[in-house]
């Protein structure tokens, strides 16, 4: 399986990817919505009350990949589960929908006979990803008030699987 480009290939805010032509048989999104990887949106216990509330929040604008927001979401998942139960509210506050593309250039013997070069590229897609701006709150967690330094630990660690810099707050 090839490898997954780096971020910063993709992390600038630029306009979404549409095939715009001026015949209009060819205005389309070819290959359809990649698999996404973040499975919950919402965890722990959500009917329950909780009397403090932290966000975590971007630093920049940009685009954050899918499995960026899964990683952050299994790691302080883990955490909080580990160490106050089922007590808690943890609600992920993005979703992808920017999908990622890119077109694959063959090098290397019979490269010439498979690939058009730039001719008409459009890509395949690889990937989604979420389309932040500058202080947006990307996650939101919901505790009581003695579990408060267990999840500021919890979306430290969520911050540190995240490509920007990120704040926690407390509301």
């Amino acid at each position: 399986m090839a490898r997954i480009r780096k971020n910063s290939a993709y992390q600038n805010l630029e306009r979404p990817y549409t095939r715009i032509s001026k015949y209009t048989k060819k205005n389309y999104v070819r290959g359809g919505f990649p698999n996404m990887k973040v499975i919950k949106f919402d965890m722990g216990t959500p009917q329950k009350q909780f009397d403090t509330t932290l966000q975590l929040t971007s630093g920049r604008a940009m685009n954050i990949r899918h499995n960026s927001i899964e990683a952050a979401r299994m790691t302080s998942n883990r955490l909080l589960e580990k160490s106050i139960g089922k007590e808690y509210h943890l609600r992920i506050k993005i979703y992808p929908f920017h999908v990622l593309r890119e077109n694959p250039l063959a090098s290397g013997a019979g490269a010439d006979r498979m690939s058009t070069g730039m001719k008409k590229s459009y890509g395949k897609s690889i990937g989604c990803a979420a389309r932040v701006r500058d202080g947006q709150a990307l996650m939101e967690l919901k505790v009581n008030s003695a579990n408060l330094k267990v999840a500021r630990e919890a979306l430290a660690r969520a911050a540190k699987k995240f490509p920007c810099t990120c704040k926690v707050q407390v509301l």
